[in-house]
């Protein structure tokens, strides 16, 4: 099973992303830490994040080959990028999508504090917020507040599997 959490920065899906893969026992990759292995300055530059979902798309593909459940970290806000990552799932698993949202002002909070593997900022969320493409296929949306990780853990975990038990063929 490959899972794509994705939204704007100060989202706090990293946060959940980490979380979710430890609960249901899978691999977990990062653009943030793809991105900081990668470029020892870095950007944010569309060359420099066209190379890290490509270095992702690698990894993920290794994971998928091993038989590995691999949950995917990034703010996907590009559909072009989510579509080549369906594509490589199409004769597979598939791909479930968690787009994890919050307000404005708890992203601008929460993109003040430093964090280990992530410099962006709210100039970079205003950037990206800008120029997101909306999800339009049925994924699972959540709400991130401040304390609210246990329910949202619950809620995807009960939205796994629910898509996994009623996938056609089972």
């Amino acid at each position: 099973m490959v899972i794509i959490v994705f939204g704007l920065p100060g989202s706090g899906k990293s946060y959940f992303a980490g979380r979710l893969a430890k609960m249901i026992s899978a691999g977990y990759l990062s653009s943030d830490r793809i991105r900081k292995e990668m470029y020892k300055k870095r950007t944010y530059s569309d060359a420099e994040k066209e190379a890290v979902y490509k270095e992702m798309l690698t990894k993920m593909k290794k994971a998928v080959h091993e038989n590995r459940h691999v949950v995917l970290d990034g703010t996907f806000h590009k559909s072009e990028t989510r579509k080549v990552f369906i594509e490589a799932m199409k004769n597979k698993s598939g791909v479930e999508f968690i787009e994890v949202e919050t307000g404005e002002n708890i992203a601008r909070e929460r993109l003040k504090k430093s964090r280990t593997y992530s410099e962006a900022d709210f100039e970079i969320y205003k950037i990206i917020r800008d120029h997101f493409d909306p999800l339009t296929e049925p994924h699972l949306l959540l709400q991130s507040t401040n304390n609210n990780i246990e329910n949202m853990l619950q809620q995807a975990t009960f939205y796994l599997k629910w898509k996994h038990d009623n996938t056609p063929g089972k």
